[in-house]
């Protein structure tokens, strides 16, 4: 499809604005040093091509040297130096021109190395400051892709605008001058002639590609996140026997790849034959002139040998513009990509100079909360709560009326839509957020774990943690027999998000971690959903254990699991309708006691 010249511009736009948002990693106000590196690395880059440009002549007063066919002009140069010390001076130069580009490399190393490693670092941060609402609806993998891309495309812009570009750029202006200087402006337009050819179709024929290279990436991002949802869900995949459909679905995009990779296959040998084609002509007008001034006597054959030398010389570099600017180009992409990433704001920030929250007691207050996950989707309608410090508060009701909901809100995971939540009086807007969820210690319904130890994800809950600490969160899980019982002990690895525990071990596991964090305030969400019923009868004693002294939020599906709370609050379509204790609520005969008797109903009639 053809761009409009106004999207191209746009892109253009784009481009200079990505361009200018990575010079100052290039040119860091806080360090001198790398300045000074990147002053270096730019005076090596200065010498060595002056080391290059001057090769040639040294050769050609060699060749003059030899053939005795030195104008006369050159006959004192050609006698100082003899043909010898031609030859010498000749190899010197090239050695020079070699070894200086090298230095620059080496300097230039840890300019590009810092610039990766902070760019890096600032995407990690940020991704992990955007709100839940954005990484529920972005796919892993495709964002893990692009971060990838992008910050390896910053190393690549830098190193290959200042020392392939520019280079390029100097030598071709450096070559032109002393054509002009030692032939004729001829040469000098000949050659210019031949390399705006050769870069408008260099160009022109790029930019092609790169759409095609844009293609590929497509589809080689969808069929990356069809492998990883795959292969995240390998046991779901074997339960409906779906293997086949899930190759197909991966073929399907892997088809998509293959044609856009053909496509560059053939339009790369178009590029290259068109290139040759063009340099090939330039440099044939341009010996032939040569050919023709030796002729008539008024070059030497030392001056046709440099001609062809700088004709050789600067269609070198030429040769490699067009990968140079398509991968240039790709990296534009990639870092366009990177950087809309990094504009995307973090749906919920710290205010200016917030203070950290002051978690005495632990009181927990929700004051006429309003709050959807979509405009047109509210799911608390007005909510009021109170879970006074050191309290066992049960939220218990229907699914979808709000009651991880409410979790998420206290965890400030969203901002309400209108109301307050706060802790001990403070407004969890006006507070920090990891000082927020410093104070709370959650156990999730789904427990997910690092593909790393059983002892590194339970010592997840408090970094620093001795060994001792750690094996004593898991004794009040009920896990540490579990984990001496197995070959490598607290050194097992769980396998990745924990696949190689079961559900309730992962579930121990979560709750190990966040007893060892030790939080004022604990949220236990479904916490003992995955377990039997004889370990989860340990599992709620060491809960109840845990939670004295602090405010215990339990959310539950399973009433039995929450009878000894002190409160019980029933929560249907974001609001509350019933609250007391079990006993209290029973004799109510409302909807927490028309609960009670459907589960008792059921669990007797599984009996």
């Amino acid at each position: 499809m053809r761009r409009n010249r106004g999207e191209t511009a746009a892109d253009g736009k784009a481009d200079i604005g990505i361009i200018r948002r990575v010079l100052p990693y290039l040119w860091p106000a806080d360090a001198p040093g790398i300045r000074l590196r990147v002053v270096a690395a730019l005076a090596a880059l200065v010498v060595a091509k002056l080391a290059t440009v001057a090769t040639p002549v040294f050769f050609k007063y060699a060749v003059d040297g030899m053939s005795g066919d030195a104008a006369a002009s050159d006959a004192a140069l050609a006698l100082i130096l003899g043909t010898v010390g031609s030859v010498v001076a000749y190899g010197v130069l090239r050695l020079s021109g070699v070894g200086f580009a090298q230095l620059r490399d080496i300097v230039f190393a840890r300019v590009g190395q810092r610039a990766l490693r902070r760019l890096a670092l600032e995407s990690f941060r940020h991704v992990h400051a955007l709100s839940l609402r954005y990484h529920l609806s972005r796919r892993t993998g495709a964002m893990n892709r692009i971060l990838d891309r992008g910050v390896k495309g910053v190393e690549f812009l830098l190193r290959f605008l200042l020392f392939s570009i520019g280079p390029l750029v100097l030598e071709l202006a450096m070559v032109s001058v002393v054509l002009w200087i030692a032939f004729d402006v001829t040469y000098l337009l000949v050659v210019v002639l031949t390399i705006a050819v050769y870069v408008v179709y260099t160009f022109a024929m790029t930019e092609h590609r790169v759409k095609i290279r844009q293609r590929m990436n497509d589809r080689d991002q969808e069929a990356n996140q069809k492998a990883v949802d795959a292969l995240l869900n390998f046991e779901t995949v074997k339960y409906f026997g779906a293997e086949t459909r899930e190759a197909e679905r991966y073929d399907v995009a892997m088809r998509g790849y293959e044609r856009a990779a053909l496509e560059t296959n053939w339009t790369l040998a178009y590029l290259n034959f068109g290139q040759s084609l063009i340099l090939t002509a330039g440099l044939v007008a341009v010996m032939v002139m040569a050919a023709l001034g030796v002729r008539a006597g008024t070059l030497t054959a030392g001056d046709f040998v440099m001609v062809n030398a700088y004709m050789i010389q600067i269609t070198m570099p030429l040769n490699f513009l067009g990968t140079v600017y398509r991968e240039i180009r790709q990296a534009l992409i990639d870092m366009r990509e990177l950087f809309g990433l990094l504009d995307q704001p973090p749906e919920v920030t710290d205010r200016p100079g917030a203070p950290a929250l002051r978690a005495s007691g632990g009181t927990v207050r929700f004051e006429d909360v309003h709050f959807g996950y979509e405009p047109a989707r509210e799911i608390l309608h007005g909510l009021t709560l109170e879970v006074p410090a050191g309290e066992t508060v049960a939220l218990v009701g229907p699914s979808g009326g709000g009651k991880s909901t409410i979790g998420r809100l206290l965890f400030r995971f969203y901002d309400t839509w209108s109301g307050r939540v706060s802790i001990d009086g403070q407004d969890l807007r006006d507070v920090t957020q990891e000082s927020i969820r410093a104070a709370i210690g959650v156990v999730p319904q789904d427990t997910v774990l690092f593909n790393d130890t059983v002892g590194y994800n339970i010592a997840y809950g408090r970094p620093g943690a001795t060994r001792e600490e750690v094996e004593e969160a898991a004794r009040a899980a009920r896990i540490h027999a579990f984990i001496q019982s197995l070959p490598e002990g607290y050194d097992t690895l769980v396998g990745e998000r924990g696949l190689k525990l079961s559900g309730g071990e992962k579930q121990r596991v979560g709750i190990a971690r966040t007893l060892l964090k030790n939080p004022r305030i604990l949220l236990l969400d479904e916490a003992t959903s995955a377990l039997d019923t004889g370990t989860e009868r340990g599992i709620l004693e060491s809960l109840r254990e845990a939670g004295r002294g602090r405010t215990v939020i339990t959310i539950a599906h399973r009433l039995s699991t929450v009878v000894h709370a002190d409160r019980i609050v029933v929560i249907e379509a974001g609001q509350v309708v019933e609250q007391g204790t079990h006993d209290a609520l029973l004799a109510r005969g409302g909807r927490y006691a028309g609960m009670w008797q459907a589960q008792n109903r059921v669990e007797t009639a599984a009996a």
